[in-house]
C-alpha cells in the first residue's frame, strides 16, 4: 500500500483486499493506530483546519470512501483507485474479524444505534466476539469519564474499536486516542445506522454514478443542505483550480 497527496489530502491507494488485510494485521497486532473513511467532506474539513489535517496527516490508513476522491485521483495524479466505501468496508471487516477470532468494540452512536447494533450483529454476525458497545454522553466529558473509558475499552481486549461520532469529532478523538486506546480505530460514521437497517443505501447505479451523497441528501435534507452545497462547491473549486495549474504549468 502506498500515499498519494491529492493537493493536500492524503489517500492510501492499493487494491480492496489490501485495506481489510492492512487493518486486519493492525487488529491483531494490537496496534495503537485509528484509519479515516475519507469523503469530500473530510477532504474539505482538512483544507479549512490545519489542525484537522494534521489528524489526517498522521492516520495509520486513508482510505478513499467518497468515488469523488477517485475521480480526482485519476484526474491529478493519473492514478486509478478503488473505492474503499465505509459501508463495504465495515460488513467486510467483522467477516474477516470472525475468521481471525478477533474482537469488536462500538463506540458513540445514540442509544437507539447501539441498540439496533448489538441485535444486528447477534443476528447476521453471531460468531463475531463482541467486547463492547458504549454511547456517551452527548456533551463534554470529564477526565475521569475519559480515563474510565479507556480503561474500559483497553479491559475489553478489543481488537478493532469503531468509532461513531461523525466527522470530524471521531477523527479528533481517535487522534486523541492514539498511544492509549491498545486497538485499531476506524471512523465508520454513517455506516453503521446503514448496516444495521437505520437507514438505506442508494442502488447501486446510483452509487456508480458518484450521487450517493444526492441519495443521502434526500434522506435528510434538512441536516445535510448546507453541509453538501458549501463542501461540495469548495471541493469542485479545489480540484479544479488544480487541474488548471497542473494543465498550464
Amino acid at each position: 500500500m502506498q500515499q498519494e497527496k491529492l493537493i493536500h489530502f492524503p489517500i492510501t491507494t492499493g487494491k480492496y483486499n489490501s485495506f481489510t488485510d492492512k487493518i486486519i494485521s493492525l487488529a491483531k497486532s494490537k496496534a495503537s493506530s485509528y484509519v479515516c473513511v475519507a469523503n469530500v467532506h473530510m477532504f474539505v474539513e482538512a483544507y479549512n483546519d490545519a489542525t484537522f489535517s494534521k489528524i489526517i496527516n498522521e492516520a495509520n490508513i486513508v482510505t478513499p470512501d467518497g468515488l469523488p476522491l477517485t475521480w480526482a485521483l485519476t484526474l491529478l495524479n493519473g492514478i486509478k483507485q478503488d473505492r474503499v466505501a465505509g459501508m463495504d468496508l465495515l460488513p467486510d471487516i467483522l467477516n474477516e474479524m470472525i475468521k481471525n477470532n478477533l474482537s469488536a468494540y462500538f463506540y458513540g452512536g445514540s442509544p437507539a444505534l447501539i441498540i439496533a447494533t448489538e441485535n444486528y450483529i447477534k443476528d447476521n454476525f453471531p460468531q463475531l466476539k463482541l467486547a463492547g458497545l458504549y454511547s456517551p454522553p452527548f456533551r463534554d466529558l470529564s477526565q475521569y469519564e475519559i480515563d474510565q473509558i479507556i480503561k474500559n475499552i483497553n479491559e475489553s481486549n478489543a481488537n478493532i474499536v469503531f468509532v461513531v461520532l461523525g466527522c470530524p469529532k471521531q477523527e479528533k478523538w481517535m487522534a486523541v486516542m492514539k498511544s492509549k486506546v491498545n486497538a485499531c480505530m476506524i471512523g465508520i460514521g454513517g455506516a453503521l445506522p446503514v448496516m444495521v437497517g437505520l437507514q438505506k443505501r442508494a442502488p447501486k447505479w446510483i452509487q456508480q454514478a458518484g450521487l450517493e451523497w444526492f441519495y443521502r441528501f434526500c434522506q435528510e435534507p434538512r441536516r445535510l443542505f448546507k453541509r453538501y452545497a458549501i463542501t461540495n462547491s469548495i471541493f469542485i473549486y479545489l480540484i479544479f483550480k488544480a487541474f488548471i495549474r497542473k494543465k498550464f504549468k
